[in-house]
Formats: C-alpha cells, sequence, structure tokens
C-alpha cells in the first residue's frame, strides 16, 4: 500500500476561488464602497495583517507577545522620519520600515528570548514601553506631543485628494495580499511543518530534531517586520502619530488579541473571521459606550469557554474543512 501526502480538498479549490472573487471586489471598492468604506476596508486590512502576524507568532510559535505595538509604532516612526528627513517618498518608506524593524527585532529577541510563558509576555510589553518612552524623547519627530506628516508629503503623493485616497487604498490592499501570502508559503514550507510541529506539541517537536530556538527566532523576525509594514500603513492613513498612539497596548495588542481568540488562534482562517466579528460588533454597538468594552470583554470569555480553538477551530474540528490547502493529509 502506497502512502501520499495531499493538501487540497474540495473545501480549499472552493475557497480559493472565493477568495479571488473577493479580492476582485475588493480592488475595485474605490468604485462603490466611498470614502468612509475604503477608511473602514484599510482599518480592516491593517488588523487583518497584525492578527495574522500575531497568530503565527502566538498560535504556532507559541511565543505569545503582548508587546507587538513596539513594532507597530516603530513602522510609523521610521516612515516620518525617511519621508520628512531623508526625503524618502512615503510608499517606498513601507519597505524600509520592515527592514528596520527586522534588524532591530534581533536585539529584541536575545533580550525577551530569555524568558519564557507569562514572563516573556510581561518581557514583551516591557520592551514595548522602552520603546514608547525612547521615541517620547526624539524631539525632531515631536517628542510626547507627536508630529504630522507635512502637507508638502502628502500632496506630493498624487496630483488630487481622490487619487491619494486610491492609491493608498490599493496599497493597503496589495501589501495585505502580499503578508498573506508570505505566511501562506511560510507554513506551507518545511518551516511551516516545523511550526506546525510546534503548535501541537513542542516537546514532541524538538524530540524528532526540529530546532524549536531557531524557528522561534526567524518567525518572531518575520513577524516583527510585517507588523512594522502594516504600522507604516496606518500611519500614513493617519498622517499624524505619537508616542501612545503609536505604542498603543490597547489598540495593536489587546484588539489584535481578541480579533485572534475569537477567529480561532492557530489557524490561518482564524484572523479572518475574527476581523469580521470584531468590526460586525464595533460598527453596531460603539455607540453603547463603556458597555461596549465590557460586551466585547463577554463575547470573549463566552467563546473562550465554549470553543477555546476559536469559532474557526470549533468549525474546522468538527467539519474537518480548510478555506487553503496548508494542513498535510496522509492518502493511502
Amino acid at each position: 500500500m502506497t502512502a501520499r501526502v495531499t493538501r487540497a480538498t474540495l473545501a480549499s479549490t472552493v475557497g480559493i476561488g472565493l477568495l479571488a472573487v473577493v479580492l476582485m471586489a475588493l480592488a475595485a471598492a474605490p468604485y462603490w464602497a466611498g470614502r468612509d468604506g475604503m477608511r473602514l476596508l484599510i482599518e480592516a486590512f491593517a488588523y487583518l495583517m497584525l492578527a495574522a502576524n500575531w497568530n503565527l507568532l502566538a498560535g504556532y510559535a507559541g511565543l505569545v507577545s503582548v508587546g507587538q505595538q513596539a513594532f507597530v509604532g516603530l513602522g510609523g516612526y521610521v516612515l516620518f522620519a525617511c519621508a520628512i528627513f531623508a526625503g524618502i517618498p512615503p510608499l517606498l518608506c513601507i519597505p524600509v520600515a520592515g527592514v528596520a524593524a527586522a534588524l532591530i527585532a534581533v536585539p529584541v529577541a536575545a533580550v525577551t528570548f530569555r524568558l519564557r510563558g507569562a514572563y516573556f509576555a510581561i518581557g514583551s510589553w516591557v520592551m514595548a514601553e522602552v520603546f514608547r518612552l525612547v521615541a517620547s524623547q526624539i524631539s525632531p519627530l515631536g517628542g510626547g506631543s507627536g508630529i504630522s506628516l507635512p502637507a508638502g508629503i502628502v500632496t506630493g503623493m498624487a496630483h488630487s485628494r481622490q487619487a491619494r485616497e486610491f492609491l493608498v487604498y490599493w496599497v493597503a490592499l496589495g501589501l495585505t495580499v502580499v503578508i498573506l501570502g508570505l505566511i501562506v508559503a511560510l507554513l506551507r514550507s518545511r518551516h511551516g511543518l516545523a511550526l506546525t510541529a510546534l503548535r501541537d506539541n513542542e516537546v514532541a517537536a524538538r524530540s524528532n530534531g526540529i530546532d524549536v530556538d531557531r524557528t522561534k527566532l526567524l518567525v518572531f523576525i518575520f513577524t516583527a517586520a510585517c507588523t512594522a509594514m502594516a504600522g507604516t500603513l496606518i500611519f500614513l492613513q493617519r498622517l499624524r502619530i505619537s508616542p501612545d498612539a503609536g505604542f498603543s497596548v490597547n489598540d495593536w495588542t489587546a484588539l489584535v488579541i481578541f480579533i485572534t481568540v475569537i477567529g480561532g488562534i492557530g489557524r490561518f482562517e482564524g484572523p479572518f473571521v475574527g476581523v469580521v466579528v470584531f468590526f460586525v460588533l464595533r460598527e453596531t454597538l460603539s455607540g453603547l459606550g463603556s458597555y461596549y468594552l465590557m460586551i466585547l470583554g463577554a463575547i470573549a470569555i463566552l467563546v473562550m469557554l465554549r470553543a477555546p480553538r476559536g469559532l474557526w477551530g470549533f468549525w474546522a474540528e468538527r467539519t474537518d474543512m480548510q478555506i487553503l490547502p496548508l494542513q498535510r493529509r496522509v492518502r493511502f
């Protein structure tokens, strides 16, 4: 009897087709969504990128970080520094921010990787606070009060406001597709197999010869770069940054964790579900003031009690469904 490993299923084939249709509809959004709709979609893209990277970091590599806002803020400040002082076009600052974050992630990992479990989570938050305090001391970038992107740089991006909005939207969509595509490529590679083994059982992964520490370092650097590029996009849309906004643990980590946990941690599809649920709840309940946050907390607790692997994990465990062909299956 011959065994072979396959990934594709009927559900994943249909899923790829549906994703292609959705992508084409999103590409045409500037012509049907309106200005407010595009801003909402860009925000959704940013949270999807952040959640997908945090899911890769915590759900697969087991690095539960509450300090990823460090790289969001870093990406934003690299954008402003490069655009204002180096004269680099804002859109070209996006890959520059990714490279800068990847380089800075190496010494950050050298410090935080000495910690384990809850200590790593606390250490990552402390490191993010260090980033915030350092940013507040850089007076050329506004110090503690922050800085706005000069009007000349903004208007130089395109000939009209509408053209700039269209351009930023398409860049946001393109960056989202690229980052998610890189995550898919990673999960389909031999490193992805190692990450899947890590997700399921770290001790067993070590016993099977997987270099766990090296794999975690590579994922940490990769997610730092992608998170910084998402941060660059966020503050390119906002056109202003401050230490409190750039390194906000609530906006860039707490909500991202909520999205990932609700959708399904350790599942590629989880952040997609989580983003949809989060934005539906926010748009319908945000008028309730403080009760809105209480409702979000109650929903998170309910999901964790009833579906510890998130909504998509709960569904996938019962249907064996995957949208993209990532899971390896042995066929005889």
